[in-house]
């Protein structure tokens, strides 16, 4: 696709310092500042995202913990933005930009230093990904107040050439006018060659899209001009660039330099062929030869392109079917040359025949599925709608549930504060018939906080939630009643503080209750919220 976006990287970002993990990990145990575990858990983390993602993430779930406990913000806002590097490492981009956010909610309010820089960097690159311009332009923009205050002519030339990209899809004249300021920029500057591959790249691109060819042309050997001339080894430019130009020459229809420049791009993405960049040479590669009705060389880049494709788990029911396609196409290929002397006539009519046939089944089929979908969307509709009111019903019986709980605790309460204040008045009554019937009044007032709260809990949150505790039983079988009553609880989506009232808690001991309770139920190095897993559990 010739208009494939891509945002050049602003600023270098520091890394986590990489010392070997069993250094880290005794470095980990010897230490008792919250504020260094932290740092040396992201470390680790970071080491191992790579090799082993699921203990990357318990390491991130530690350096988390005692970020949170250092009670430092500065030191969870580092969190942050090390965890949100670690994700868009890995191409998990909305669990990236939730990390930066909160990274920069900090620093922000911060004076101006690199790590904030580096953050507004990293979220106008993580939404110009997304397909969210506007709000890439947001970040962009206050890096180029930086880099003028800065007085940085390169860092200003690649920011010009992403807000260009930025509008490339939306808003070809200000794309336009934003890589014509980054190429005045860079006149003076006589190095950059990687840069300014980039940018003739997308000015090829602008008039590609302005119908002016020559120009287009123009800039494209600029663009495989000078990222030839860059004396340092960078493979994903090389192959971004030569993609872009293939990609140009196949729209213009000139299939032997599309072939040309694609199989460049494969050849410099050798070293990591399992990319979106090498995919795409392959794609290229495999659908030009097709025009060119080259089966053979055809159905030998589409296993490549179909393997790079299923290590990234990209459409693979397409990714099968095309293989078919173009599998079948060679096959038919060789026997039609074969065949063609002896039994042309014959294999016409076959041909024909069949056509027919596959034409009236594929009618057929048509109007079944229309009918079938249009029954199957009618039934979702009735589905979702009273899927809605049952929720709508389960809600209010929560709420009554809740409502109820919190009724007979504050009863309690007020009882409790009775009995101590009978106490009292016993104490100080001279006469011993006084103190009889104060005696009479506190147990009858004990014998109605006799009756147990909990269970009456229990029992109507069981009348609401039927199979809840069966389901948790049967999965969990080693789970205490407090452990049950504290999921019940957590189920009613009820926060620490709700459930500290209740209980008569305090917030601190529910959180840590609420750790324990994920460690029993398996759950501590995953994602997943407590209250989503529960609620797995049924009704």
């Amino acid at each position: 696709m010739l208009l494939r976006i891509v945002f050049i990287c602003v600023l270098s970002v520091s890394g986590i310092a990489q010392e070997p993990v069993s250094v880290l990990m005794d470095s980990l145990a010897n230490t008792s500042s919250e504020k260094e575990k932290s740092r040396i858990s992201l470390s680790i983390a970071s080491h191992l995202k790579n090799d082993d993602w699921d203990r990357a993430l318990y390491y991130l779930e530690i350096a988390k913990r005692n970020a949170l406990n250092s009670a430092s913000e500065k030191t969870l806002a580092d969190y942050y933005k090390a965890a949100g590097d670690l994700f868009f490492s890995k191409d998990a981009l909305d669990i990236a930009l939730n990390h930066y956010l909160k990274a920069y909610d900090y620093y922000q309010n911060q004076p101006l230093a690199d790590t904030s820089i580096a953050l507004e960097q990293n979220l106008a690159v993580v939404y110009g990904r997304i397909k969210e311009p506007t709000k890439a332009r947001t970040y962009f923009r206050k890096l180029l107040s930086y880099a003028k205050k800065e007085r940085d002519s390169v860092l200003l030339a690649k920011i010009l050439n992403n807000l260009g990209t930025s509008y490339l899809n939306s808003n070809i004249d200000s794309a336009t006018y934003y890589y014509k300021r980054s190429e005045n920029l860079l006149k003076t500057i006589p190095n950059e060659m990687q840069l300014k591959a980039y940018l003739y790249g997308n000015l090829g691109r602008t008039y590609f899209l302005r119908d002016s060819l020559d120009k287009a042309q123009k800039y494209f050997d600029l663009a495989v001009n000078y990222i030839e001339k860059d004396t340092i080894e960078r493979p994903q430019s090389k192959g971004w660039v030569y993609n872009t130009v293939s990609t140009y020459y196949e729209r213009i229809n000139q299939l032997d330099s599309t072939i040309v420049y694609a199989t460049k791009a494969n050849e410099a993405l050798s070293e990591s062929q399992f990319s979106f960049e090498n995919q795409a040479a392959l794609q290229t590669l495999y659908k030009t030869y097709l025009k060119k009705d080259d089966f053979k060389n055809a159905a030998e880049y589409f296993q490549k392109y179909d393997a790079v494709r299923d290590s990234l788990n990209l459409e693979d029911k397409a990714a099968n079917v095309e293989k078919i396609k173009v599998e079948q196409e060679y096959k038919n290929k060789e026997e039609i040359r074969d065949l063609r002397e002896s039994k042309q006539r014959f294999r016409n009519y076959i041909i024909f025949l069949v056509l027919l046939a596959v034409l009236l089944l594929l009618g057929i089929l048509l109007v079944r599925f229309r009918n079938k979908l249009r029954n199957t969307k009618l039934e979702k509709q009735l589905v979702e709608a009273k899927q809605k009111e049952l929720d709508s019903n389960l809600q209010l019986k929560n709420k009554e549930l809740i409502g109820k709980a919190m009724v007979e605790i504050h009863r309690t309460e007020i009882i409790e504060e009775i009995l101590q204040d009978l106490k009292e008045v016993k104490r100080k009554a001279a006469k011993k018939e006084t103190q009889k019937a104060i005696d009479y009044i506190a147990k009858r007032l004990k014998r109605d906080t006799n009756s147990n709260i909990w269970k009456e809990f229990e029992m109507r949150f069981e009348q609401v939630h039927e199979s809840f505790y069966k389901n948790l039983s049967e999965k969990h079988p080693d789970l205490t009643s407090k452990d049950k009553r504290l999921c019940a609880l957590l189920k009613l989506n009820l926060t620490s503080k709700e459930i500290a009232q209740i209980t008569g808690q305090s917030s601190k001991s529910i959180e840590n209750a609420r750790t324990r309770l994920r460690k029993k139920l398996d759950i501590t190095h995953s994602d997943v919220e407590l209250s989503a897993y529960l609620s797995s559990f049924g009704k």
